[in-house]
């Protein structure tokens, strides 16, 4: 016979056998073969517990014991296996199909018959010895692999999380909101779609999707968005395209979060009479993300200082919330806002914004 290389001596047998004699007459065989790890057992009732403490590459089992028999024990090795690879070899004298047949449906993947051959037994051994370790690192390489798909996923979300942050802070460069105004609005966004039954996962989208409903605005001149005085209709018709805009950088794509983005982007402006823009749509056509942001948006505005003005306080806002309950804002979200108004001021009291002043 071909030497047995020694990553095959090396693997761990147990022979399970109610006859003292096989098992002794096995683990000789394979000792004297070089085999370093052969265990004997006449209990079958002993298999289960040592299977778990260290999985073996091989068991080689006899089908007919007291207690429990071949079947029985391979029962309990499907249940504590970790894969579909069940490394077990019947000891029989029978050879009859059915119990072939029998056996090979408990999971058995190979036979070796009663009395033993020397060279045949050997020879089956050392193959499924094989094809098990063979099996152990074929998984343990897709294990491995699946491992780094993952890492490389995160560190893709990570990318695209740390462009959709720039984007958001972008916009706020061209206007005269905080950073603290998109934190303090996307997670009362966030609260909100919770309470109207949103998936976590949804609502998890919403809140890195609301700090974008701005971005068109990089698309207005500075002389309109900055202005400190009234806008004139012409220039209110110019500041109202920062929707559109927004829709139009963001754009259509195949990424969830960029696909609420741009929802929300366009319709965060609507209002729930048709008198909004930049489409005119009303009621429940207007999509729900813009709906939830339309009052996340407009009460932190109210409710935030700036340095050209004072904050109201949060009673004048939510009083204006309720007074715009099915005119600007959706009714059944003006209830729910109402329902959250502990947690939405929770948020504010926790994000504050902070104004540098002259020295």
């Amino acid at each position: 016979m071909a030497t047995v290389p020694s990553h095959i001596k090396n693997a761990r047998v147990m022979i399970v056998d109610d006859n003292l004699a096989n098992v002794v007459l096995l683990q000789r065989l394979l000792q004297a073969e070089g085999y370093t790890c052969v265990e004997g057992i006449t209990d079958s009732r002993e298999v289960k517990a040592l299977f778990e403490a260290n999985p073996y590459d091989l068991v080689l089992l006899d089908i007919r014991m007291p207690n429990l028999d071949g079947y029985q024990v391979m029962e309990q090795l499907r249940e504590i296996s970790d894969s579909d690879y069940l490394p077990v070899m019947m000891l029989t004298a029978q050879t009859d199909h059915e119990t072939k047949l029998k056996a090979l449906d408990a999971g058995a993947m190979d036979f070796l018959h009663k009395p033993f051959d020397r060279v045949e037994a050997l020879t089956r051994i050392r193959n499924m010895i094989e094809a098990r370790l063979l099996h152990n690192q074929v998984r343990d390489q897709n294990a491995r692999l699946e491992e780094r798909v993952r890492e490389r996923t995160c560190e893709l979300e990570e990318t695209r999380m740390e462009v959709v942050h720039r984007l958001a802070v972008a916009a706020e460069y061209k206007d005269n909101e905080t950073g603290m105004h998109v934190v303090r609005m996307s997670k009362v966004a966030r609260q909100l779609g919770l309470a109207v039954g949103m998936s976590e996962a949804d609502a998890e989208l919403l809140l890195k999707a609301a700090p974008m409903h701005d971005i068109g605005k990089i698309g207005i001149a500075d002389n309109i968005l900055l202005k400190p005085g009234k806008l004139t209709p012409e220039e209110r018709a110019v500041m109202q395209e920062h929707a559109r805009i927004g829709a139009e950088i963001l754009g259509e794509h195949e990424w969830p979060l960029m696909q609420m983005a741009r929802q929300v982007a366009l319709t965060h402006h609507e209002k729930w009479d048709g008198s909004g823009y930049p489409l005119g749509l009303k009621g429940e056509d207007i999509p729900l993300v813009g709906r939830i942001t339309a009052i996340a948006d407009v009460f932190d505005a109210l409710t935030s200082d700036r340095p050209y003005k004072e904050g109201w306080p949060i009673a004048d806002a939510v009083n204006f919330i309720k007074e715009q309950s099915g005119s600007h804002f959706d009714p059944k979200l003006v209830a729910k806002f109402l329902e959250c108004l502990g947690e939405i001021t929770h948020i504010r009291e926790t994000h504050c914004d902070t104004f540098e002043t002259e020295e």
